[in-house]
C-alpha cells in the first residue's frame, strides 16, 4: 500500500474510533487519498458521507451535524480550500463544538516553495485550535477531543490507491458506536446562599441545569432561546424589556450559565458594579467572562426556597408586558418580523428542532417564544460562539441531517443571512437531503443596523449604502437555480398554512416585511418595560 493511502486510511480509522460518524468531503486532488478512504468507510457503514463543492458550506454542514447530535469531520484539499473552513472552525472553537478538520497538504519537501496550492497550513486556524501535522509513517494522536481539532496530512504522490483500485475491500479498524462523545469530569456544585435578590441568566447552551437551579430557589429565569432552558414556570418571555425598569434595577445577584450574547440590557445588568455575578463555566476556548465575576464555579446548587414575592413580581410584570407587546403587534397595519418569529415558534411540536440565524431573527424570537412545558422542549440551535451570519443554511441542513430522533426542523433567518450562504442549497443528486423548511424574513437589507447607533437620523445620508445594503435579489429565481421549492407568503395565515403543510425535502418560505419602520417599532417595544 502506498504511503499516502496508508496514512489516509489510518486517519479515517482513528476518526471512527473517536466517534466520528459523519464525514463531509470537498473535492480536490491532494485530498484524494482521504476521499477514497472516506468513501470506503461509508460503504462499510462506519460513517455517512456528504460532499460539498464549497468548503465554507462544508465546514458549517459539519458544524450543524455535530451541534444536532453526531460528531462530524470535514475534509478538504490544500491552499485556499483550508482558509475557507476558517469561519466554521472559529465558530466551533468559541462554541466548544468538537468538529474535526482534516486538511490535505503538500509533502514536507515542497514546504517553503512556490509549488502550486502550497501555503503554510500548520496552525492556520490560530492558537485556539490544536493542529497535528501528520506525515506517512508517523504516530497518530488519540482523537478524543472536547473542541475542534485540526489534522494536517502531508500527502505525496501517488495519491490514488495502488493499481488505481479504490475498492479493495478495506474497512476502518475498530469501529466505535456512532455518535460517541467524550465524557467530562464530574463536577461538585457550589451551594449558594439564599437572600440576595437573584435572577438566573441562561445563555446559549446553558441546558436544563439553569432551569433546575431557578426552580429550586424560586428565582426568575432569564433564558435565551438557544439556552435549552426556556421551559417551566420560572422562565420569562419578555425579560429584556424589564431589566432597565425599577424591578430590574433591584437585582442584587445574577447566576450565569451558558454563553449570553443576545441582549444589551443583560450586558448592562452583568456590568453593574453593585450586582454580584456568579458564573458557571461554559464550553468554548475562552472561559473568562467579559464582565467582573465574583465567583467562578463548575456548578451551583441551592437548598431551600427564597422569598416567593420576588419571583411573583417578575412573573406578574412579564405577563403584563407580554400582553401589551402582543396588543401592539396586532395593532400594526403591516406584518412584522416579531409576528413571523412567533408563528414559527408556535409551529414547532414537542421534539422538533429550530435553527435560527444571527442578527435580528434570534432577537425577535427571544421576545416572542413562550416558555415550553418541562419535557416538551423544542431544541433551538444558533451559531452563537461568534454570532456570525455566515453558513446558516449549511448549519441548518447539517442539524436536520444529524437528528438522532424523528422530528421536524425549521430554520428562521433574514434575507442577508440567506444570501450569505446560498451556496448551501447546492447539493448533488446523490447527497442525503433532510426535511427542512427555511423561513426567510425578507426586508431587503440589514434591519438590525436600523436599531443600533448607526441607524440614528443623523447618519441617514450614508446609512442605506453602508449598513442597510438593499440587494433587490429575487429569492424565487435564486431558489429556482438550485431547484429548491419556494413560496412567498404575504400574511400570518398564509405563513401558518405553509408551516402546517410541509412538502418534504428542503423548501424555502419567503415572508416580506418592512424595514423603513423598524427603528420606530423597536423603540415602542422597548418603552413597554418602562
Amino acid at each position: 500500500m502506498n504511503p499516502s493511502t496508508q496514512l489516509a486510511r489510518a486517519v479515517v480509522s482513528a476518526l471512527v474510533r473517536a466517534g466520528v460518524c459523519e464525514v463531509v468531503v470537498s473535492p480536490g486532488s491532494r485530498n484524494a487519498p482521504l476521499s477514497f478512504a472516506a468513501l470506503a468507510a461509508a460503504s462499510a457503514g462506519a460513517v455517512r458521507l456528504h460532499t460539498r463543492i464549497d468548503e465554507r458550506s462544508a465546514g458549517f454542514l459539519a458544524l450543524g451535524l455535530t451541534r444536532s447530535h453526531a460528531r462530524a469531520a470535514v475534509v478538504c484539499t490544500s491552499g485556499t480550500a483550508v482558509a475557507n473552513l476558517h469561519p466554521a472552525v472559529l465558530e466551533a472553537a468559541h462554541a466548544g463544538v468538537p468538529i474535526v478538520v482534516v486538511t490535505a497538504d503538500r509533502p514536507g519537501r515542497l514546504r517553503g516553495t512556490d509549488a502550486n496550492q502550497t501555503t503554510d497550513q500548520v496552525g492556520i486556524f490560530g492558537r485556539l485550535v490544536p493542529t497535528h501535522d501528520l506525515a506517512a509513517g508517523g504516530a497518530l494522536p488519540e482523537l478524543d477531543v472536547d473542541g475542534p481539532l485540526h489534522l494536517n496530512l502531508q500527502l505525496d504522490d501517488p495519491l490514488l490507491p495502488d493499481d488505481d483500485r479504490a475498492d479493495d475491500g478495506w474497512v476502518p479498524a475498530a469501529v466505535a458506536p456512532a455518535g460517541r462523545r467524550a465524557q467530562g469530569a464530574e463536577v461538585t456544585p457550589v451551594e449558594l446562599p439564599l437572600g440576595p435578590r437573584t435572577v438566573v441568566v441562561a445563555g446559549d447552551d446553558a441546558a436544563q441545569g439553569a432551569r433546575r437551579v431557578a426552580e429550586a430557589a424560586r428565582w426568575p429565569l432569564l433564558a435565551e432561546p438557544t439556552s435549552g432552558s426556556r421551559t417551566g414556570e420560572n422562565a420569562l418571555r419578555c425579560y429584556r424589556l424589564l431589566l432597565d425598569s425599577d424591578l430590574g434595577r433591584s437585582i442584587e445577584r445574577v447566576v450565569v450559565l451558558g454563553h449570553p450574547t443576545l441582549s444589551r440590557p443583560v450586558t448592562r445588568l452583568l456590568g453593574r458594579a453593585e450586582v454580584e455575578v456568579v458564573s458557571v463555566r461554559s464550553r468554548g476556548v475562552w472561559a473568562q467572562r467579559p464582565y467582573a465575576v465574583a465567583l467562578e464555579v463548575g456548578g451551583v446548587s441551592v437548598t431551600g426556597v427564597d422569598d416567593p414575592a420576588w419571583l411573583a413580581r417578575w412573573l406578574e410584570a412579564d405577563r403584563d408586558v407580554a400582553r401589551r407587546l402582543d396588543a401592539l403587534l396586532v395593532a400594526e397595519a403591516d406584518l412584522t418580523p416579531y409576528e413571523v418569529a412567533g408563528v414559527v415558534s408556535r409551529a414547532l411540536a414537542p421534539g422538533d428542532q429550530l435553527v435560527v440565524g444571527a442578527s435580528s431573527p434570534i432577537r425577535d424570537l427571544d421576545l416572542m417564544v413562550r416558555p415550553y412545558p418541562v419535557g416538551s422542549r423544542r431544541k433551538t440551535i444558533a451559531n452563537r460562539g461568534l454570532a456570525g451570519i455566515d453558513g446558516t443554511i449549511s448549519t441548518a441542513i447539517g442539524a436536520a441531517l444529524g437528528r438522532e430522533t424523528p422530528g421536524r426542523t425549521i430554520a428562521l433567518m433574514g434575507d442577508v443571512t440567506f444570501l450569505h450562504d446560498s451556496n448551501g442549497l447546492v447539493l448533488g443528486p446523490h447527497e442525503p437531503r433532510p426535511d427542512l423548511t427555511i423561513v426567510v424574513v425578507n426586508d431587503d437589507g440589514g434591519s438590525i443596523f436600523t436599531m443600533l447607533e448607526q441607524g440614528a437620523p443623523e447618519h441617514a445620508a450614508g446609512f442605506e449604502r453602508l449598513f442597510g445594503t438593499p440587494h433587490g435579489v429575487d429569492l424565487a429565481s435564486l431558489c429556482a437555480a438550485t431547484r429548491t421549492p419556494h413560496w412567498r407568503v404575504e400574511s400570518l395565515p398564509e405563513l401558518e398554512q405553509a408551516l402546517s403543510s410541509p412538502n418534504g425535502g428542503i423548501e424555502v418560505v419567503e415572508v416580506r416585511v418592512r424595514r423603513d419602520n423598524r427603528r420606530e417599532l423597536d423603540a415602542r417595544i422597548r418603552a413597554l418595560g418602562d
